[in-house]
Order: structure tokens, then sequence, then C-alpha cells
């Protein structure tokens, strides 16, 4: 009975949407406050004797706000706050992660149901998916990401993946409390920060690199102006003048595409103190590297399996920038304009740690950049190793005395 029920009290609040213009996606609260409208209606219409009272009235007032303001079926995983990510292969396989590991779902799809909620979710973000563009990448106003490929880049079915952001950390202390790392190296790294050291952090995918990148611009000094720049929004920087920037896909007729170079590029027309990139995948990696030259500190993330293949891969992404560019120029460019590369891995606990932190001095042997291990793991241990500390004039001049820094247990 209560499924019937619910379908009536659905349709009037669908009603009542469309004769008050409520936006359902942006305004909740406006849309709870109709749901128990429409619930007042039908309790009365109980009351005497037209309809069914409801057996189970808060399930009901919960399905038909997830059906009409969330995204219905898939709503519950939203809410888990234990779920990271939320996939579909088929309509009949939901998939969920928790602590890193996939759970296969009880909840079964139709394909009409996946194109509707898909429609759902890119209402509010601009963003558009056909044939002629099968990929989109997108920002729920929850601040999850959502990507969907369709066919036929896929075989049959609409491939959908939503990344939750569980763990939100404001400041590398957050990451100390998570035991992403021991207080001594998050002093390091604050303060590295503090001084204006360039950082690079990388790691696998769902390593915690972009959590990490958003503690580490807690750091930032309050009075400091920082340009973030992102694929789609992700970063939420706890300064007072910041200001965030995204890529934009093509339109219908191939036009107003603007890629991350272009992003990184307006970025520094705009006064920044600090320049921050969500993630540097191709060629972008060359206008970061001449932003950092320029002497705009900055930070950024790259997918690697370890610093030191960070800092291959730095040297080979901005080649594909043009066939003028060259490794004669880019590896002596990457040696002076990255300080410090925090290497995260995901444990077979699904813990998100820092594995190794390493410096640059800037200077190059041979073709390859020298490096130091300032940290490194040993057991479930994060210790110190035998490298020091680059740009100790700049720890200097901030007030801190590395050799004392590095050297705290």
């Amino acid at each position: 009975m209560n499924a019937e029920a619910a379908a009536h009290i659905e349709d009037h609040v669908r009603a009542l949407i469309r004769t008050k213009g409520v936006d359902p996606l942006r305004d909740t609260e406006a849309v709870r406050g109709l749901v128990d409208e429409a619930l007042a209606t039908w309790d009365e219409r109980a009351g005497s004797g037209a309809v069914q009272p409801l057996d189970d009235r808060p399930a009901v007032a919960k399905a038909i706000l997830a059906a009409v303001a969330g995204l219905g079926p898939l709503q519950q995983y939203l809410e888990d706050p234990t779920i990271e990510e939320i996939w579909i292969n088929d309509p009949a396989q939901v998939f969920v992660a928790r602590g890193g590991e996939p759970e296969l779902t009880t909840t079964i799809l139709d394909a009409r149901q996946v194109r509707d909620l898909v429609e759902q979710m890119l209402k509010t973000s601009g963003r558009r998916l056909d044939l002629s563009s099968p990929f989109v990448d997108a920002a729920l106003p929850g601040g999850e990401r959502l990507h969907v490929v369709i066919p036929d880049v896929t075989r049959e079915h609409w491939a959908v993946n939503i990344r939750k952001y569980v763990t939100r950390a404001t400041h590398v202390d957050d990451l100390v409390r998570l035991g992403s790392l021991p207080a001594n190296v998050a002093a390091f790294l604050a303060a590295a920060v503090v001084s204006g050291l360039n950082v690079l952090i990388s790691g696998a995918t769902q390593a915690g690199k972009t959590t990490a990148l958003n503690a580490l611009a807690g750091c930032i000094p309050p009075r400091e102006r920082v340009v973030t720049c992102e694929e789609v929004f992700e970063l939420k920087v706890p300064l007072r003048d910041v200001v965030s920037l995204q890529c934009r896909q093509p339109s219908l007729e191939g036009t107003g595409e603007i890629p991350l170079r272009r992003l990184v590029k307006e970025a520094l027309r705009m006064r920044p103190s600090r320049i921050i990139i969500g993630e540097v995948r191709e060629a972008e990696s060359l206008d970061m590297l001449i932003a950092l030259n320029a002497g705009v500190p900055g930070m950024c993330t790259i997918h690697a399996n370890s610093a030191r293949d960070a800092i291959t891969k730095m040297c080979t992404l901005p080649l594909l920038a043009g066939e003028n560019v060259s490794d004669r120029f880019v590896v002596p460019t990457v040696a002076s304009a990255i300080d410090i590369v925090v290497h995260l891995t995901l444990d077979a606990s699904g813990a998100r740690r820092v594995a190794e932190v390493v410096g640059l001095s800037g200077r190059v042997d041979g073709g390859v950049i020298e490096t130091s291990v300032l940290y490194h793991r040993v057991g479930d241990e994060l210790v110190r190793g035998d490298g020091f500390a680059p740009q100790p004039e700049r720890f200097a001049r901030a007030g801190y005395d590395v050799v004392d820094l590095m050297n705290a247990s």
C-alpha cells in the first residue's frame, strides 16, 4: 500500500514544485516543506476515510524526497558516510566502495532510470552528454564528482561513476588526525608551504591526493591570494582571497572550449600569490612549470607509482605541448621548479598514508634530476631519511630552522 500511496504523493509534490517554481536540486529545504505539505493532505484524506493511512510515514517521506530532490535509489549511498564511490556498469550492477573495497549492491535499475538520473545530475552543471560528446566530467551540488561514458564508446550500457569526498581536510593537522602522516612530518610540510616551496603530490587513484592538496593549501598564509585551476571544481581552499577556475566543454558547434592550459595562463594574469592546479595529466604541465619558474609558488597533483616516477612523468608530460619542446629544456626546468614531492599510497586496509617525501636539489646529472629522501616509510612508521631539505634560505626567511624542524621527533 505504501508504494502506491507514495507514487500519488510524489505526483502531488511534483505538481507543487511546478506551481511554486521551486528548484528541487538547489532548494532541498523547500522541497522538504512541500513533501510535508503533501503528506499532511494525505493524512487529512485518510482521516476522512477517502484513502488508506500510511504504514510508515517517515519512510515514505524519505523516499519521496530522494526521488524528487535527490538521486532516487542512489541517494542512500550518497548519504552513507562510509561509502567513498558509487558506480554503475549496467543497470543491474550498481557498485559502491567502502574502505577501498568494492561491493555489489542489491539495487537494480533499468536503462531509463540510469539516463534519468544522469540527466538530473547534469542539470546544475551546465555540461552536456550526447553522441558528439560521449564523455562528461561534472561536479554535483554536494561536491561529488560525476563521470559518465555512453555507447558507442562503451559496449552497451551507460558507465557512471560518482566519487564522493568522505574525508575533508582543511589543514595538515587533519591528516595527522586521520593517520596519514605523523605530526613532525606535518609540521615540516606546513613550514614548506608557508616558506613558498613548490609541492607536487603524487599517488594512485583514490590514494588521497586531492585531500592532501586541500590540507596543504590550508597552510598558506591568510593574506595571500590563491588561484586554483581544475577540470571540475573539487578543491575548497579555506582562505578569504581565493579565485577558483574550472575547464569548459565545447559547445554543440565545437566552440567555446576552455582547457586546463588556458586556465593556467589566465591565472597568471590574476595577480596570484599562489597557484594550485588540481591535477596535471597532459601538456598543461608545461604551463605549470613556466608559472612556477615565474616566481609564483604553487602546488598540484599527479598520478604516479612513486615519487621518482612522479618526477619522471613531470619531465615527460610537457613534451606533449609540441615538437619544439625538448627534454633539454624540460628536465632542468622541473629540477628548478619542483622542490618537494609528497607520495601517497592506499594500503590493504583502505587507509591513505604518506609513503615518502622527496626533495629536489635543483641539480641535474647526466639528464637525471638529483633527489634526496626526506622521509620514507619503514613498516608502519614514516621515518627521517638521509636527505636535506631544499631551499633552506626560504625556510630561514619565513622564520624556520629547517634542521631543527626535520630532526624533531
